[in-house]
């Protein structure tokens, strides 16, 4: 059986008090919501602001989203960036950090000594 846009959008708010409640409070309009679910379905993202969970289950479930999102190989190619960047610096001053060099850390020259004087 074909489901018009508006039934799908009640059965979604019947499962779903927190926008009832909204709704009754003066925060948003049915309209507003509906508008809401034409565009955007029932995608969790765009109702965040909408539908409250519990708290200790949404910390975790929220954590768990920007992981699974995390691009891991653009991650790799910021950091292999970043370590080329530091090395052209590290070259062009002609320092290199006590990391890099395996040295022990160097104590820098006063400012009044140039040329070894």
């Amino acid at each position: 059986m074909y489901m018009s846009k508006k039934d799908e959008f009640k059965v979604f708010a019947k499962s779903h008090p927190e926008l009832v409640r909204s709704v009754h409070s003066g925060d948003t309009s049915w309209q507003q919501l509906y508008e809401i679910y034409d565009i955007y379905g029932d995608d969790d993202r765009a109702w965040n602001n909408y539908l409250k969970k519990d708290n200790g289950s949404s910390n975790i479930t929220h954590i768990t989203d920007i992981v699974k999102n995390i691009d891991m190989d653009s991650v790799q190619k910021h950091i292999n960036t970043a370590q080329k960047a530091l090395g052209l610096v590290q070259e062009l001053t002609g320092k290199s950090t006590p990391a890099v060099t395996g040295k022990g850390p160097v104590t820098p020259r006063p400012i009044n000594h140039f040329f070894e004087d």
